[in-house]
């Protein structure tokens, strides 16, 4: 078994036990204003204002094609950061996003992009980040670039991430990184955002409730 599978599974298991002890944190939606944005290394960053958040983006898929925040007219994009080697935090976000989608109407779900954006260029090639995306649900596109393109999508969303080096463990560096799933409206501007440890109840309500409504 390869090591991000290893790692899949663990946070999946991380998920079951957590579940199973009834100790999820249910956390409510995030209002407009400043919202807390965990990450790896239990600080927290600050997300600030419905205008600050997303941008233009230049990225690459799993078949290494150029992709932009153009290429999903009419969509509204559900947007991960994340890697391919987190150990818990990404793959228990990314099973909250399926979840969430599994829960909702396929019309629903017709008008959704959720998209899997690396923080970890330098290791996750184009055909990692469309395996690991592969592994959750199967509307997931995961994204990386060079170094650069990674640094811009980031910032434009300000999304926080920084490599912790690891001397004494078999991988060299992990990533503390901040873990905001953003709902993009179509005309590229915010309309939701969601917390990691928010259940995919609630994800999937709001989902309903800002896309479903959209299309009535």
């Amino acid at each position: 078994m390869s090591p991000k599978l290893v790692s899949i599974v663990g946070g999946l298991a991380v998920v079951a036990l957590v579940v199973a002890i009834a100790v999820l944190p249910r956390l409510g939606f995030l209002s407009w204003g400043e919202a807390p944005a965990t990450h790896a290394g239990g600080e927290s960053v600050t997300v600030t204002g419905e205008a600050d958040i997303g941008g233009p983006f230049t990225l690459v898929n799993g078949a290494g094609e150029t992709v932009t925040e153009e290429s999903f007219p009419g969509q509204y994009l559900l947007v991960y950061f994340g890697y391919t080697f987190c150990p818990d935090v990404c793959p228990t976000s990314l099973q909250t996003l399926t979840d969430a989608l599994e829960r909702l109407d396929p019309a629903v779900v017709e008008r959704i992009q959720p998209l899997f954006i690396t923080v970890d260029p330098q290791r996750d090639r184009p055909a990692d980040v469309a395996e690991y995306a592969g592994f959750f649900h199967p509307k997931l596109i995961g994204l990386t670039g060079t170094e650069a393109q990674v640094a811009a999508a980031a910032e434009a969303y300000k999304v926080y991430y920084a490599k912790v080096e690891q001397p004494d463990s078999a991988a060299p560096y992990l990533l503390d990184h901040s873990a905001i799933t953003y709902l993009m409206a179509p005309d590229g501007s915010l309309a939701a955002f969601f917390r990691h440890g928010q259940p995919a109840e609630e994800m999937a309500a709001r989902l309903r409730e800002v896309v479903g409504g959209a299309g009535s």
